[in-house]
């Protein structure tokens, strides 16, 4: 019953998260603007803005409940507790890399007037580590690889259409995480990033659709 309602309201909220912070922030266009303008539109959202970022960083740290949740649901064995570690630390990184913005970045905000060309080199550094490496890299790499991995150890156990739908779902993260590697590193693989948009929008459906399917089960 729990891991169901986990299952539904987790993606539910980040989703509505992640409209609301494009609707007052721009976001995740506005990552790929110059770092003084990101600064002083984060500086002129306040601490309605600071506290949009730490809820959408607190749905990664939600998302470890259902790892441990689906690992146990698939039984003993090898691959469930893969799912296990390869969810929870894709929880991990997800919540490193978001956790920058209600911390990190009000203080640059606060200190660019002072410092900007220093201020604005740290937040690119910040953007490239936390946010492109660890949070999107890694945390597409293994999301994707989780989504994957559930939907092979549910086999025939769920509906082909469940199964089939989270192989396509995953894969796509994993593409999405080679957006700014090899010859993309600089500007980034337009393709990779439009494709895991759409990849995260309906992994959450997918979610959801577990959560709905497990419900109904019990």
């Amino acid at each position: 019953m729990i891991l169901g309602i986990l299952l539904i309201a987790v993606p539910v909220a980040f989703t509505v998260l992640f409209a609301v912070l494009g609707r007052v922030f721009g976001y995740p266009a506005i990552l790929r603007r110059p770092a003084g303008e990101v600064l002083e539109r984060f500086a002129a959202g306040g601490s309605r803005l600071v506290l949009l970022w730490w809820a959408f960083a607190m749905t990664a740290v939600a998302f470890v409940p259902i790892a441990v949740g689906v690992g146990g649901l698939l039984g003993a064995g090898t691959l469930a507790t893969l799912t296990v570690v390869v969810g929870t630390l894709a929880a991990a990184v997800q919540a490193l890399g978001l956790i920058r913005w209600p911390f990190l970045v009000p203080l640059l905000a606060r200190e660019r007037e002072k410092h900007p060309q220093v201020v604005d080199l740290v937040f690119e550094v910040a953007n490239r580590y936390f946010g492109i490496a660890v949070g999107e890299h890694l945390g597409y790499l293994l999301t994707g690889s989780w989504t994957v991995l559930v939907a092979i150890a549910l086999g025939s156990t769920a509906p082909l259409w469940f199964v089939a739908a989270g192989v396509v779902v995953g894969a796509s993260l994993l593409i999405g995480s080679l957006e700014f590697i090899g010859p993309a590193e600089k500007h980034g693989w337009a393709l990779a990033g439009t494709v895991v948009t759409i990849g995260y929008t309906a992994w959450a459906l997918w979610l959801v659709a577990g959560g709905v399917l497990l419900l109904l089960a019990l």
